[in-house]
This record gives C-alpha cells, structure tokens and sequence, in this order.
C-alpha cells in the first residue's frame, strides 16, 4: 500500500544578520510535524532554505565589502551548522541563488506574461527596504513601514506588475469559506478587514534600481521581485518548471505552509493568486504563529537582544532548547522567552520529572534485580490507572498534533511521565523489596515504569531528538520496531529480560541564580557587539555615499595599477570565484580573489593582463585573502568583460 504524502515548509530565510532563536522557532516546529509524520508512516518531503535576492542584502554585502554571493554563502554556512546542531531534518535546502531555481523563476514569469497576467507600467510608492515592501501612503502608520516601523523612501521606476486585483474575488471567497485553509481564524479575519476587502491593488513584480536578482528573460535591465523569485520556490524545490517534475507531481500541493505571522499577507493572499494564474492546486493550509518575543519584546539585532542558539544548546543542551521551543510557546499566539522560564522548565521537566523518573527506576531494577527488567506478576487496581493513561497517551498526542498543537501534545506525555513519578510513591520499591512476596509485587511495578518509560520515549522522539536514544540505551533497547509508534499501541511489549545500564544522568539540574547571571552577562556583551555593529554600519554608509559622488583629490588616493596573471585557480565551493597570482612588479605576486568564473577560465587568464586597484584593504573571501580588486565593465545584458591595456605593458605600470 502506498504511503499517505504530506509536504511541509518553512519560509525560506533571508540571510542579512545574526540567526537567532526567533529564527530556530517556526524550522523546530516544522521538523518535529515532520518527524511525527515520519513516525504515523507518512512519505514526509520537509523543504526550507533562504531567500538571497534583493537591494538589502546587495547594500549590506557592499557595506562589507565583499562580492554579495560571498557574503551570502557565509552567513547560509551558519544557518545549515545551526540546523544541524538542533537536528533539523528537512528533506530539501533552497537557495534562490540556485541555478535550477532562477531558471524555474524565469519561466513562470514568462508564463504569466504571456498570459497577460503581468503587465508593464511605472511604479511609485513607498519603499520600505528591510521589509522589502512597498506601501501606499494611506498604509503607513506615522510616515513609516507599517511592519517594521522603520523609515521608508518614495519610490519611481518602471515595473512590471502581476494583475492581484483580477484575483480579488477568488481569494476572498478562499479564505471566507474554506476555513482550513488559513489558520489561526484570527488571521482570517486580519486578512479579509485589512487587505482584501479594502481592494487588493496589482503588485509590483520587478525592479530596476538594483540588479541582484534573477534578471526577466525577456526585458533583463529588469530583476525579478521577490513575490515571483521567493514565493514560487516551494514549487521550484519540487521541479516545477524543470524537465523532471516528479517530485511536484508526487507532493504538491502543499500539506501546509508553515511561517510568522507577519508575512502571512504574502503567502495567503499573493501566493494563492499567482497559483491561480499558474492553474495550479492550492496549498491546504497556511499557518501563521505568533512571534518569539524576549522579556516581551521582539528579538532585534539593533536591540541586543537576540539570544544566540548555539551558546543555549552548548551550555544547557539541544533537547533543552528543542522541549521550551515546543512546549511553553502557545502555538498561533505570541510567546515569550525569558532566560529564568526557560532554566525553569529545564529543571522541572527534564530534569525532574523525566531524568529522575529514568534515573530512580534503572536504579531500582538495578538494585533488585541485578539490572534486568523482570516480568510482570502480580497487578492490583493502582496498576490499571497508568497503564490506561499510557494506552491514551499516544492517541491524544497524534490528534493535538493534527491540529499542530505541539505544547499540548508535549503536556500530554509529560502527563504520563509525572503520573510515573507518582505510581512509584504510590507502590513504595523500597518497601516490597523486603518480603518475598513484596518482591514478586516488585517485578510487575517496575515492569509498568520501564514500560511507561518506553512508551513516553516513543512519543517523545519527534521533540527531543537525543535524549529518547539514550533512554532506550538505558532500558537495553536497539532501535527498531519497540521504538516505533506502532509498539506503543498497547501496553505490555515484550521487554522483560532486557538489562538496564543507570548510566549518568540524563539531565543534570542547574543553579538557576547562577546561570541567570551568566545569561545576563552574556547578553551584554551581546548588546555592545551590537551597538558596535551599528556604529560600523553607519560608518560604512557614509563612506558608501560620499563614494557616490567624490572630488578629484579623492580620487587621486585610488592606485591603479597594470598586473599580469602568472597563475589561476577556481576557489574551492565557490562556482563565482577565481584566485590570481597577479605580478604588479612587487617582489612576489598578489592574491586577488574574483568573481569572474562565470565569464573566464583560470587558463584563459593566464598570462592576461589586467588593471588592479592595489590600495585597498585586504579581505578574506572563502578562507583566501584577497589583496586587491581586478576592474571589469559589465553591461545591461549582464555580460562581464575585465579591462585591460590595449598594448602590452610593463607589470606595475600606474593607470593615470
């Protein structure tokens, strides 16, 4: 029988600063319905990935000063190290920059033009850059982006634009009659008062003030806006547009969308739109959580007040930041993250109540039993309380998890762990293990905890991603059919025989006062980290502008210089850069990274040569330091060309 499909996403991340765990929140949810999924024996595709097109990355990459792939393919580095110390399972990560993905980009935008669905006219509004959205005055709140408060620019060019308004209809009728399409309900009612019903105006698709970005086939002075490039890729991912679509046949539509509430506008209301001018399936749900808040207040780089998963996870544990994830924020609602919560909820649930309950019970078996979990004997009335509780449990996680409610499903099984804890004060070990007839009592008590401990390790192994294996070390289980979901619909697996090994602890308590002040001092340093950045930044805003526009005896600091090229090699996983040694007529050559392997092969530069600008600061790009800047002209076609001397000259002679 084949394998029920089910397609789940994040929103692909866009990579302009610092993850953090407001980041991590929407991905460990995902992951942990996809896993749950795995577990029922659902055929799961999980996709997620980052969105790099777009004039705020290209500005901050300049303010860097290094080539915007370069920039880019450092900060997703981290983004890919950090899903994989919280143990992410996706099926699929997207770059916008992928070639597959432009290539599909570029045909679903021919489509709808040909379709007379996007047409081309002149744009003029207000642009808000980091939110990369544009705004009609009677939108801003207080002159400012209405999403991020921050300034915004008025704005004229010639665009393309998508026909939303022809789809006005539709989408309407979508989200006031299928209530499952968009959820939580509340976001029903935020999309039908504030955008839809007021009248959805055609949306600009492209721009032409920057130029990174996937250029319209047709019209390349034009780059394809985000709408087009980032929304489609949950299509693109599956081989829509490819010659091999296989996948997208096989998963599309989308089980559900899963992303913050601040950009469900996009994807509930323009997404929808344009796969109904693709005449394409819908998704079937689209899930706006609240945000991640810090002390009440939105995780912000400029604030210094991210907290910074990789320090959480190093110093108290995945599983630890993984469980306060998915248990203490109410999903759909915003939730709060404070340092003494979260240090609490380690202490009391993991520590106590299930590293405890683990601990005193292969202690016990230990003790009694010379470490091998007996067979059960004698059952009285206190027994059928947990073993009843434990038959319920799975069933009541599966359907909290149905509807996404991952904090009630967690409480549920912490539910059965608590009520473990009370069974063994209610049958009192030490006391039977004095009589012999206590102790054949004994050997079905301690039966029913390793039981329930199996049981709750089982469920628990879609949240915490460690902590179950090493339960199931502890009560001597291998993985396979008793730590599957199909083992734990009744109570009573074969287990009797397996050896426990007390092992360490699976969760050391902490000293929460002590660990607070660590926090705290952490995040200081963090906050002057960041005002320093923003001093920098600053600075290097300035220094962008007055380059804009510079007199003659600031031009006269630029050295330039002609060099020849006596060696070449592409950069290792960087398919956009080459390497020169470039003789300048110094004692040995310099260094000069390039991103100009698009265009030229490491031979066909050997031996050119070329003008360098030779006083500028050295930056490391891809590990090399790179100790100049190799000048070309590139047109509207995006065709590049390196500028070199018309006559053979001597290697160090001056460009005036």
């Amino acid at each position: 029988m084949e394998k029920k499909k089910y397609y789940i996403t994040t929103p692909i991340y866009y990579p302009s600063g610092k993850w953090h765990i407001g980041t991590c929140y929407t991905t460990i949810i995902c992951d942990a319905l996809a896993r749950f999924k795995r577990m029922q024996g659902y055929d799961v595709f999980y996709l997620t990935g980052t969105d790099e097109h777009g004039q705020k990355i290209q500005k901050v990459a300049a303010s860097c000063g290094v080539e915007v792939k370069s920039y880019i393919d450092g900060v997703v580095d981290e983004l890919k190290k950090l899903w994989q110390l919280l143990d992410i399972s996706y099926d699929k990560f997207i770059r916008t920059t992928d070639a597959d993905h432009e290539k599909a980009v570029q045909k679903i935008f021919d489509v709808l033009y040909k379709k007379g669905d996007i047409y081309k006219s002149e744009y003029e509004g207000w642009y808000c850059t980091p939110c990369e959205a544009f705004w009609t005055k009677t939108q801003l709140v207080d002159g400012k982006c209405p999403d991020c408060g921050r300034e915004v620019e008025l704005t004229k060019e010639e665009s393309y634009f998508f026909k939303l308004s022809k789809y006005q209809q539709r989408i309407q009728k979508l989200i006031e009659e299928d209530k499952e399409f968009l959820q939580p309900t509340s976001r029903q009612n935020e999309m039908l008062n504030n955008f839809i019903k007021p009248g959805l105006q055609d949306l600009c698709v492209s721009r032409t003030s920057f130029d990174w970005g996937v250029k319209v086939p047709f019209d390349p002075k034009h780059v394809i806006y985000v709408w087009i490039d980032a929304l489609t890729n949950y299509i693109t991912a599956l081989g829509y547009g490819s010659d091999d679509e296989s996948l997208f046949n096989k998963y599309w539509p989308a089980d559900v969308h899963m992303m913050g509430k601040e950009i469900v506008r996009f994807h509930s209301i323009i997404w929808p739109a344009i796969l109904m001018a693709l005449d394409l399936p819908l998704p079937k749900k689209v899930y706006g959580h609240g945000w991640l808040m810090f002390n009440n207040d939105k995780m912000s780089k400029s604030k210094g007040n991210i907290v910074d998963p990789f320090i959480l996870c190093e110093r108290y544990g995945v599983d630890a930041l993984r469980y306060y994830m998915l248990r203490e924020v109410p999903f759909g609602q915003d939730g709060n993250f404070t340092n003494e919560i979260f240090l609490k909820r380690r202490n009391s649930d993991l520590a106590n109540d299930l590293g405890n309950l683990v601990s005193r019970v292969t202690a016990m078996v230990s003790q009694y039993f010379d470490g091998v979990i007996p067979k059960p004997s004698i059952k009285q009335d206190v027994d059928l309380d947990l073993i009843d509780l434990a038959q319920k449990t799975y069933p009541e996680a599966a359907a909290y998890m149905d509807e996404m409610r991952a904090p009630e499903a967690l409480e549920s099984i912490f539910r059965l762990i608590q009520r473990a804890n009370k069974y063994i004060d209610e049958c009192t070990p030490w006391i039977l293990a004095k009589s012999q007839d206590g102790r054949e009592r004994l050997k079905s008590v301690l039966y029913n905890l390793c039981e329930t401990i199996r049981i709750s390790a089982v469920i628990l192994q879609p949240f915490l991603t460690q902590t179950p294996a090493k339960i199931f070390t502890k009560l001597g289980l291998q993985e396979g059919k008793l730590t599957s979901f199909e083992s734990i619909e009744k109570f009573g697996a074969d287990i009797a025989g397996l050896k426990v090994d007390k092992g360490e602890q699976l969760f050391e308590r902490i000293d929460i006062a002590k660990e607070l002040k660590v926090m705290d001092e952490i995040l200081e340093q963090q906050k002057k980290i960041a005002a320093k950045s923003q001093a920098e930044s600053a600075q290097k805003a300035d220094n962008v502008v007055d380059v804009c526009m510079i007199g003659i005896e600031e031009f006269e600091k630029v050295e330039l210089k002609i060099g020849t090229v006596v060696d070449c090699r592409k950069v290792e996983k960087a398919d956009k850069l080459l390497c020169s040694k470039i003789d300048l007529g110094e004692r040995e050559p310099r260094t000069v990274v390039s991103g100009i392997a698009k265009y030229y092969t490491p031979e066909e530069m050997i031996g050119k040569q070329v003008v360098v600008v030779t006083n500028l600061k050295p930056v490391k790009l891809r590990g090399i330091e790179s100790q100049g800047m190799v000048l070309c002209a590139s047109d509207e076609d995006g065709n590049l060309a390196l500028i070199s001397p018309i006559k053979s000259m001597k290697s160090g002679s001056e460009v005036r």
